[in-house]
């Protein structure tokens, strides 16, 4: 009998097969379904038998039915992500989806109208720290779309949905999410830093090591001994450490794969090399322990990683107690990670290889570099507009 409720239509991609038929539920209501999309006949008729062997079984839930917030935890919960990202997605479901009216709504009525309009209140007054109720930034919000985008295309793979309505919402453009202007000290800024805090703060060694080698926090905080060659003046990049926050358990640092996934050498200059030296040095005097090779180069007295909020922090404040001083009353607020952009803005700048400076920061591609970093390079609209001018007053000789 299913077999004669299956349709054939034509899409841009060939002939496919609609399903329609009646589906009696475990308290004896009945509910048709309709469902497109399956390439053979075949295919339309199993989905439609199974759905109504299902149907009657206690607990069945119709899958138009379902509640996103409800799915939506579930998928994520399945992903396969890193540790930190996976908090994060967690995270920024339950402050954003769960916690709103939208969480509550089936599936089935999901639209790009409604979901557009759900951004448009959590850009309103979505802020969920110290300032609830404040504007959440487009950045955060085009992310939250990008989460539910995510579950949503695991509906339509579920079988759930015939579509994603998440590809008819309307969030904040790639241009309006861009991430807040990068802020670099010139490198005499960079070098009054280092001296002031080379005789002033503990932390020198970690403002020193990221200033000269643009890793990332979370790949310093990793760093073991036995990453670092003083022969070959080299650091081994292998692995990050970052804070994995998750609800009714705190936080916690953990280590995962770099952000792309690839291990990287970066070469060290003479004075870093030194600077390590000395620091494992220090270190080994505290406890021998501290200064074995599996021993974290910057983690705790009980060698622990320590806090990558907490070492931003510190930078903020030593940065603080530098301005204090008569030659640090100008130098710029930066933020830790803006260490990173300095050292790749100096590099292009002064004409180093597009590749190379790619290859210390750790980047999948030049190509990522070149979009970060296009307004540094050097000279190269300069020249277009001599040469143009050039051939222009040739020709008019």
């Amino acid at each position: 009998m299913a077999g004669k409720n299956v349709y054939p239509y034509r899409t841009a991609a060939g002939q496919r097969w609609r399903v329609k038929g009646m589906v009696r539920l475990p308290d004896g209501t009945a509910r048709e379904i309709n469902k497109r999309g399956f390439v053979t006949k075949t295919a339309a008729v199993d989905w439609l038998k199974a759905a109504q062997v299902d149907g009657k079984r206690e607990g069945y839930i119709e899958p138009s039915r379902q509640r996103l917030g409800a799915y939506g935890a579930e998928v994520i919960a399945g992903l396969r992500l890193k540790p930190q990202t996976a908090a994060s997605y967690r995270k920024n479901w339950r402050n954003h989806i769960e916690s709103y009216p939208l969480a509550a709504l089936p599936l089935a009525q999901l639209t790009g109208v409604k979901l557009t309009a759900h951004y448009r209140v959590l850009e309103k007054s979505g802020r969920k720290d110290h300032r609830a109720g404040e504007p959440l930034s487009a950045r955060t919000t085009r992310y939250v779309h990008v989460i539910i985008h995510r579950v949503l295309h695991q509906a339509v793979k579920d079988g759930l949905l015939a579509r994603n309505p998440a590809d008819a919402a309307t969030p904040p453009t790639a241009r309006e999410a861009r991430p807040p202007e990068m802020t670099c000290w010139s490198t005499a800024q960079l070098a009054l830093f280092l001296g002031w805090a080379a005789e002033n703060s503990a932390s020198s060694p970690l403002w020193h090591v990221l200033a000269m080698t643009g890793m990332r926090r979370g790949e310093l905080l990793a760093l073991r001994w036995r990453d670092f060659s003083a022969d070959e003046a080299a650091l081994a990049i292998r692995r990050s450490a970052g804070m994995v926050r998750t609800l009714g358990e705190g936080a916690e640092m953990v280590e995962d794969s770099t952000k792309t996934g690839k291990p990287r050498v970066i070469d060290l200059d003479p004075a870093t090399v030194a600077v390590l030296k000395s620091w494992k040095m220090r270190r080994g005097e505290m406890a021998l322990r501290l200064a074995r090779p599996d021993a974290l180069i910057v983690g705790d007295l009980e060698d622990a990683h320590r806090n990558g909020e907490h070492v931003s922090r510190q930078f903020a404040r030593d940065i603080a107690r530098c301005r204090e001083t008569p030659g640090g009353a100008a130098l710029p607020s930066i933020r830790l990670h803006d260490l990173r952009h300095g050292h790749a803005s100096v590099l292009l700048t002064s004409g180093v290889p597009v590749h190379v400076v790619s290859e210390r920061l750790g980047h999948a591609s030049a190509v990522i570099t070149l979009q970060v970093y296009a307004h540094v390079l050097p000279g190269s609209q300069r020249e277009a507009a001599d040469r143009f001018a050039a051939l222009v007053e040739g020709a008019a000789r």
